[in-house]
């Protein structure tokens, strides 16, 4: 009688033994299929209502593509470097000096494209179709003009200005890269903005398209300018800004197609193509202060780069080096700041601030995460990833060392980019540009000039400055996002 008890005991417990594995496998294995799901749906694109529902599919869907869009654009510049750096340390110095000096093309691009997404996401949100499309027309022409005498100006005075920026005469002759780069801002200026529509509208699979399309064209187009294989000129460090260009600029005739042909939810009539003085005047106004935003970050890495250049070539292009690893991992992680900047604007947009700012901290968690796993490879393996772009004895240390300072900073800079994405998301440029004066151009320059020089750091005065400026930045923007007067910004 015990013995069957025990018996019929055994085989319940393996019976319910086996039911329990039966429902964990059926779960685990429903949860990869509704990732995979997911994933594709964010990867090929679909039609999504970011005001409702499950918030963390929303910043999946809208990160996964995003961030795909990011790291395509650091690729631009690693791309470059890999192949320049073959041509030598001047080569890649004239790269570096010239990308510093662009990043006042991409204040302006960044800061109009961030006013754009604000309105685009806040007019999806309000249902508006039609004045989406309003100002996405207008977006557009204020960066066609803004990009004419920046052509001009960069072509002309090419050689001046890199002697401004502390060149030496062999990266002067090398001036063709700057001068071509500045003469194309025009593809920069679109391919931001464009691009802004598209997150704005929550149509982030054909911003990362169009940044795909560039990118494959810009790695084919790249050893073949530079070098001069089969049928294409030897242009050295010239043929890759000219690559970079033909690259851009098919992207933006993608772009323009899909706006054309209405693929996503802003569709552009023939009827729609005119300025709107209202409209523009209104962007203007955000615009400003992103731009002033933006300018005042890039400017500080313009004086930066000064700085270090008084160390030499080695130095300058080791900075350079590192700048394009790190640029590879933050710009991805952009990515995810852009998902949260487009769920902001929607659903203030929708009337439903708490929801808002619900996203804002759940997507500076996932950046977290994903940046301080970063910084954990970066901190231990620098040189691998170094040693991918130069083996140059007088580089690798001085890149290797600005690898692993910045990345000590990772876990601040994930929570403060998340806050000025949201900021802006918003339409509140006037915050961040207040924060960036302060932490760049009152912290960030001085503290790196007086460890560089009053101090003796030498170049590695630069890097940390770095790291220290951009963690009080993010410990700042919190300060003030938990203020909640971001939630009030009408646009």
């Amino acid at each position: 009688m015990t013995k069957n008890l025990l018996a019929l005991s055994e085989k319940s417990r393996n019976l319910f033994l086996a039911k329990s594995i039966h429902h964990k496998t059926n779960f685990m294995s429903g949860k990869f299929s509704k990732i995979l799901k997911d994933l594709r749906e964010a990867v090929l694109g679909t039609q999504q209502d970011f005001t409702t529902g499950s918030m963390g599919r929303a910043i999946f869907l809208l990160a996964v593509p995003m961030m795909l869009e990011m790291g395509m654009e650091s690729l631009f510049a690693v791309v470059d470097v890999f192949y320049v750096a073959k041509l030598g340390a001047d080569a890649v110095a004239t790269v570096g000096l010239t990308e510093s000096t662009l990043t006042l093309i991409y204040a302006v691009a960044l800061g109009l494209s961030m006013s754009t997404t604000a309105m685009v996401a806040r007019r999806i949100g309000e249902k508006d179709h039609e004045g989406a499309a309003v100002a996405a027309v207008q977006a557009i022409g204020i960066g066609v003009l803004m990009s004419v005498p920046v052509s001009l100006i960069g072509g002309y005075f090419a050689d001046d200005i890199l002697r401004v920026m502390g060149a030496s005469e062999n990266i002067i002759d090398n001036s063709g890269y700057f001068a071509w780069m500045f003469a194309g801002n025009l593809t920069i200026q679109l391919l931001f903005i464009i691009n802004a529509v598209f997150r704005g509208a929550g149509d982030a699979v054909h911003a990362m398209r169009a940044l795909w399309l560039a990118n494959i064209l810009n790695i084919v187009l790249d050893p073949c300018f530079i070098f001069g294989l089969g049928p294409f000129p030897e242009m050295g460090v010239t043929g890759a800004a000219v690559a970079t260009n033909i690259g851009r600029g098919m992207g933006v005739v993608y772009q323009l197609s899909v706006l054309a042909r209405g693929l996503g939810r802003v569709k552009i009539h023939r009827s729609q193509w005119r300025l709107n003085r209202e409209v523009m005047l209104r962007l203007l106004r955000v615009s400003l202060g992103g731009i002033f935003q933006f300018f005042v970050a890039t400017a500080s890495w313009v004086g930066l780069v000064r700085i270090v250049s008084l160390f030499g070539s080695a130095a300058l292009a080791g900075y350079t080096i590192a700048l394009r690893i790190i640029t590879f991992t933050i710009l991805p992680s952009w990515g995810v700041g852009n998902a949260a900047a487009t769920l902001v604007g929607q659903n203030l947009g929708a009337a439903k601030p708490e929801r808002a700012e619900r996203a804002v901290w759940t997507t500076g968690f996932c950046n977290f995460v994903f940046l301080e796993l970063v910084a954990v490879i970066f901190i231990f393996f620098p040189e691998f990833f170094v040693g991918i772009f130069t083996r140059d004895p007088a580089v690798v240390p001085y890149a290797v060392d600005c690898l692993r300072y910045v990345s000590y900073g990772y876990g601040f800079y994930a929570y403060g980019m998340i806050m000025v994405q949201a900021f802006n998301g918003a339409g509140d440029t006037f915050t961040p540009t207040i924060i960036n004066i302060f932490c760049y151009w009152m912290l960030q320059i001085p503290l790196a000039y007086i460890l560089a020089k009053p101090l003796d750091f030498g170049a590695h005065g630069a890097f940390l400055a770095i790291t220290i400026a951009e963690s009080v930045l993010a410990v700042v923007s919190i300060f003030f996002f938990r203020r909640g007067r971001w939630k009030e910004r009408k646009i």
